[in-house]
């Protein structure tokens, strides 16, 4: 059976080396970016079966960069792995299609359950706080 073939995006290097380490042995992490625009670039060009994409990131937020591959017939699953925990993020990231909304503090728990139901086309929320405060 082929692994899931995923794209990293995040603006902090050493969180991107934390993920790929995190889900190598499950997943074929196929390219790591550090913005939105980079990201929606790659995403166009390798086709990868999830996007896992911080939110605040230069060039294009990750729900900017999300919303634009939606509208241009990307069909990979995105999740978003964040420290925003306001409901106001989570409403906009799965209004872009997102299948995953993943608090970073809890990326060992959530990150690769959240892309298994993304790629099962099922949505993922991370447990939190509602109403509280990014960290």
């Amino acid at each position: 059976m082929r692994k899931i073939r995923v794209l990293l995006a995040d603006d902090h290097p050493g969180l991107l080396e934390v993920v790929q380490s995190l889900l190598k042995t499950e997943v074929d992490v196929i390219e790591c970016v550090g913005n939105g625009e980079a990201l929606f670039e790659a995403s166009m060009r390798i086709d990868p079966d999830v996007i896992v994409t911080d939110i605040s990131m230069p060039k294009l937020s990750g729900i900017e960069a999300a919303d634009r591959l939606r509208k241009s017939g990307c069909s990979s699953r995105v999740v978003f792995l964040t420290t925003h925990s306001d409901s106001d993020f989570v409403a906009a990231a799965l209004n872009t299609g997102a299948f995953g909304y993943v608090m970073k503090a809890s990326i060992m728990t959530d990150l690769l359950f959240a892309i298994q139901e993304a790629v099962a086309g099922r949505v993922f929320v991370s447990p939190m706080e509602v109403g509280a405060p990014a960290a």
